[in-house]
């Protein structure tokens, strides 16, 4: 086994998207592999950090003994914050841009231990918000504000009235004209099905949008999607995975599908994919992994090459049984699928609600230079690194390649002493994926927190309640010597 350079994985902290309205995809991911020759091969860190801490506001104290997502968004000249307080009540928080104070309503809903219940927001074209969480196979909780830009008027609203009884992963999105939808899975792990609505904010009402789910699992089991999200060729993609129970390792049959306009889908080669999509559509198969085959939904990551064509990364088990990472692209009329790992180590893993660490994760592609690919990775028994892979083959090549870091030095280091603790960022939907390359001004949220626990409660001692920060970062210039380390 090839020895490998290890970085610190808290550059890969707790970042899961929430997809702005404008539904591009941000390419993201977690990778583990040992192929490379020398540590020399692993791309190291720029020493010159691309941004520095301009502002940080202290927003709430929060649950820093179970990991939940929450969300920011910045609309025109306004701010918007939607989290969880020490009491596990749902907030919302409003300031104007470059107010330090924040305007805050508690909305009647109180989230319990369960990972699953982010809090996701969307602005309207009439300047409403949009907020939806706390839901796990739970009734649809949804607010809406009766006046633009005034969260005091926030009152809880149903949508269409039907099939909202049991409620999971809401989701807000527009469509090629702009519309705003929303979308959630009806059913539960194992059994459930992908239902689209969308406003009108004219009448301020909802209506479906599509006629039938966009999965069907047919009663014996569900689909979980990355996207649908634009890609930069124009067309709505997504990528899911079936399973079977609520039991994670029942995962299989990884597939892809696109469209024009998310009612008329197809596959990679342009087959007609009828709705709703079923598991017997063989042609969205990318790699039709069996239940127990080491693929776990979440891991599978989205990315595109420069000729805009997708690129899947994700893992499973190879012929030995031992977990491995693969990329797939669609070339010459089939995906060819690509294994960019050589370990000997088998992971197995099971189990239900939000999971731990199960030995393995990992990112999508991120475009480094002008022919090479550079993919995350964590592993349970090879540390944490990075792969470069050449665009054009997929293969891991050993060159140095500079990247710089993310996140300004120590942003990512705990404040709070506690074994476990680690910084979990929600990063701002109002932010599009064009101008999240290089923009001079980005916010995040920040705060610290336990790792998942299957959703249940932890048993005393816990760590200290957590400060929720925003946090304004600004770019910092490279240096020109730094510009001339850089491919």
């Amino acid at each position: 086994m090839f020895r490998h350079k290890f970085v610190d994985m808290r550059s890969l902290a707790d970042t899961r998207p929430r997809l702005h309205v404008s539904g591009w995809i941000r390419s993201a991911c977690l990778i583990g592999c040992a192929l490379f020759p020398s540590a020399a091969a692993l791309a190291a860190d720029s020493v010159v950090s691309e941004y520095r801490i301009a502002e940080t506001i202290e927003l709430d104290r929060v649950p820093s003994w179970f990991p939940v997502d929450f969300c920011l968004l910045t609309h025109e000249d306004r701010q918007y914050a939607a989290y969880y307080d020490a009491e596990h009540r749902m907030i919302m928080a409003h300031r104007r841009l470059g107010d330090t104070r924040w305007e805050k309503t508690e909305l009647p809903t109180k989230v319990v231990w369960d990972s699953h219940n982010y809090i996701t927001l969307a602005v309207d074209r009439r300047g409403d918000l949009h907020v939806a969480g706390n839901m796990h196979c739970v009734p649809l909780i949804y607010f809406r504000t009766r006046e633009p830009n005034n969260i005091a008027t926030l009152e809880r609203q149903t949508m269409t009235g039907r099939e909202e009884t049991r409620c999971t992963y809401p989701r807000f999105l527009e469509d090629r004209d702009g519309n705003l939808l929303f979308s959630y899975r009806s059913g539960g792990s194992g059994n459930g099905k992908r239902l689209y609505n969308r406003y009108d904010s004219k009448s301020k009402t909802w209506r479906r949008f599509l006629d039938t789910p966009l999965f069907e699992g047919e009663g014996k089991r569900n689909a979980y999607p990355l996207g649908p999200s634009r890609g930069p060729d124009g067309l709505f993609h997504v990528v899911w995975v079936w399973r079977d129970t609520p039991d994670c390792a029942t995962n299989h049959h990884l597939s892809y599908a696109r469209s024009r306009d998310l009612k008329t889908w197809e596959s990679a080669d342009g087959k007609p994919a009828a709705l709703p999509m079923t598991l017997d559509q063989e042609q969205t198969w990318v790699d039709p992994i069996p239940p127990g085959g080491g693929i776990i939904n979440g891991c599978e990551k989205l990315s595109f090459d420069s000729e805009r064509r997708p690129i899947i990364s994700y893992h499973k088990q190879d012929a030995k049984g031992h977990m491995q990472i693969y990329v797939a692209r669609f070339e010459g009329g089939e995906w060819k699928r690509r294994p960019v790992t050589s370990w000997d180590r088998k992971i197995v893993f099971s189990g239900r609600g939000a999971m731990p660490f199960i030995g393995i994760s990992l990112t999508g592609l991120t475009k480094t230079g002008p022919d090479h690919l550079v993919i995350k990775y964590r592993h349970r028994d090879f540390g944490s690194g990075r792969i470069v892979l050449d665009e054009r083959r997929l293969k891991p090549v050993a060159i140095p390649v500079a990247v710089s870091p993310e996140w300004p030095r120590g942003f990512l280091d705990p404040t709070i002493e506690f074994p476990g603790i680690r910084v979990k960022i929600a990063r701002d939907l109002g932010v599009p994926l064009e101008t999240r390359t290089a923009p001079a001004k980005r916010y995040v949220l920040r705060w610290e927190t336990l790792g998942p626990h299957f959703d249940r409660p932890r048993r005393p001692p816990l760590p200290p309640a957590s400060k929720l920060e925003l946090v304004t970062l600004e770019a910092i210039p490279a240096s020109p010597r730094a510009r001339k380390r850089k491919p």
